[in-house]
């Protein structure tokens, strides 16, 4: 069986494996380590081996033995540290099967809340999802985020035992904690998307192992919820997405929108998030993330940027900022407003946004000046911007692409 397909199934079975072990047995932490090492022993058998008849319990029944070896384990050093037996064997423990499933709750959805719990760090979040839930090694979560592996195992050990010392059930959250841990379920997903869409450091602008891994997770999670934030922030993830193919030029140089081949962008994708959208808006109180998918849909649907329903833009954002006034939407509100009002009218927002802290020095504010000091006929103001952006980027891709607008704008104009 080719490695991709069996990569991509041990992925998919993953959160099923560890919310059997975890429903069956408790110990998060320890459960977490025996389904990655079973899903290890997988992927190094089945590519040539073969698929066993039953997957998931071929998986199950591997990680319950090397559960049962790891508690075993932990007993006897108890034992010796201790005197006292303070677990019960594993074979002796009173539950159901560890393949059966309750048929009011699924563990995927129980495993993403858990791994998103407040509790974590934002970075142990991402860290843990990506590996309980999405079934990557500690290795590609490090690769992913370029960090060492040493660094990610840390990172992701401490997030099993804030877990664990917490004392949570393995069960869905009812009620208002539901609504707060779904939040933060989404939160994470978009982080992740992100972060695989414009990477914040190193030499690729992208990172499509991210992206398709957040786009996985959101459908895992919109097919298990019916929550219009969920399908806004599936159709945003798609919409988005969808024009990765026109953002990079044959050597790897950024394109922005304006200049991107629109013929190259996914029309499947496309058609789909503008559907979810469409389905999701009219449900009633609507949300950020269906504001900023209906945001890239007048996006997507435009034949060119001149086309562009820049006017609805500029109402969308300001609806956005009336429920998260940040100033990264204020920034894109910016953009917008310069589009359907002139440069002049976006240059004074994005002055005020000087005197913000959080987002005075980012490079994107740098960028977005520049290119809007191009338009209003300033080069050398623009060239001076778009060097200012540069040098405050991480990212290698955007550094050359801002070097190389600056020097399209030629030698500054002597005074």
């Amino acid at each position: 069986m080719p490695v991709a397909r069996v990569e991509d199934l041990l992925r998919a079975l993953a959160p099923q494996v560890l919310g059997a072990l975890v429903r069956r047995y408790g110990h998060f932490d320890t459960a977490e380590d025996a389904t990655q090492e079973a899903l290890l022993t997988a992927a190094t058998r089945w590519p040539d081996g073969g698929l066993p008849d039953d997957p998931k319990a071929w998986l199950i029944t591997v990680a319950s033995r090397r559960l049962t070896d790891l508690l075993r384990a932990e007993q006897a050093r108890r034992r010796r540290e201790d005197g006292v037996a303070r677990e019960a064997p594993a074979d002796r423990w009173l539950a159901p099967p560890a393949d059966s499933v309750p048929d009011d709750a699924d563990d995927s959805l129980v495993l993403l809340f858990l791994c998103c719990h407040p509790a974590l760090p934002p970075a142990g979040q991402i860290a843990l999802t990506l590996r309980a839930v999405g079934g990557l090694s500690t290795a590609e979560v490090a690769r992913a985020f370029l960090v060492p592996e040493a660094t990610m195992t840390r990172r992701i050990t401490r997030a099993k035992q804030r877990i664990r010392d917490s004392g949570l059930p393995f069960a869905p959250p009812a009620g208002p904690e539901r609504a707060a841990r779904l939040d933060a379920v989404l939160h994470v997903l978009y982080l992740i998307f992100n972060e695989g869409y414009a990477s914040t450091a190193g030499e690729r602008l992208h990172r499509p192992d991210l992206c398709a891994e957040a786009i996985r997770l959101a459908r895992l999670l919109h097919r298990l919820t019916d929550d219009a934030e969920v399908a806004g922030l599936l159709a945003l993830m798609l919409l988005t997405d969808a024009r990765t193919p026109a953002r990079t030029g044959p050597d790897g140089t950024l394109v922005p929108i304006a200049e991107q081949d629109r013929r190259c962008w996914r029309a499947g994708q496309i058609a789909e998030g503008t559907a979810l959208v469409a389905a999701a808006l009219p449900r009633g109180v609507v949300g950020p993330y269906q504001l900023q998918a209906a945001i890239a849909a007048l996006h997507d649907e435009a034949p060119s940027v001149e086309a562009t329903d820049w006017p609805q833009i500029v109402a969308l954002y300001e609806m956005l900022l009336t429920l998260h006034d940040n100033p990264v939407v204020r920034l894109n509100h910016a953009v917008a407003v310069a589009m359907a009002r002139g440069p002049r009218a976006g240059l004074a927002l994005l002055d005020a946004l000087g005197t913000d802290r959080r987002v005075a020095e980012d490079h994107r504010r740098h960028a977005a000046r520049a290119h809007l000091l191009e338009l209003a006929g300033e080069p050398d103001a623009a060239r001076a911007a778009y060097l200012a952006a540069a040098r405050r980027s991480m990212n290698l891709a955007q550094q050359r692409y801002l070097h190389a607008r600056a020097a399209r704008l030629g030698p500054p104009t002597a005074g």
